[in-house]
């Protein structure tokens, strides 16, 4: 039996071993793009009580609402590819997104803004 290493390298050489993803990695993927998807199907429930048994504001604040929606789904399928590809490429970047969440949650507040600006509006005439 020999005492040699069984991996040898010559001095200042690296070996590259593969690296092994753990599944929970794309189980944290998908549970972020589905709770994205809940929030969107709760605001796209909101448009449709808007939509159905609202005023004419009303369906304005739900074509609002509906657009942020579909939106935030778009969003949330981009994102969760994106990460589906880099934990699959073994991506060493960051996983994290600044402007998506920001930029929806300003769509969302002027959606809202929006509804209300419109009902006092109609409750002064």
């Amino acid at each position: 039996m020999s005492s040699q290493p069984l991996l040898q390298t010559a001095p200042g050489k690296r070996i590259a071993l593969p690296v092994r993803v753990e599944p929970k990695v794309f189980f944290a993927n998908e549970r972020t793009f589905l709770s994205w998807l809940n929030f969107t199907v709760i605001l796209g429930g909101l448009a449709i009580g808007l939509l159905n048994f609202g005023d004419s504001v009303g369906r304005i604040s739900a074509g609002l609402f509906t657009v942020v929606a579909m939106a935030a789904m778009v969003y949330a399928l981009i994102t969760y590819h994106w990460r589906a590809r880099s934990i699959r490429t073994r991506g060493q970047g960051g996983f994290d997104d600044r402007f998506g969440p920001t930029i929806l949650a300003i769509l969302l507040l002027a959606a809202v803004v929006v509804n209300f600006v419109l009902r006092i509006t109609t409750l002064e005439n």
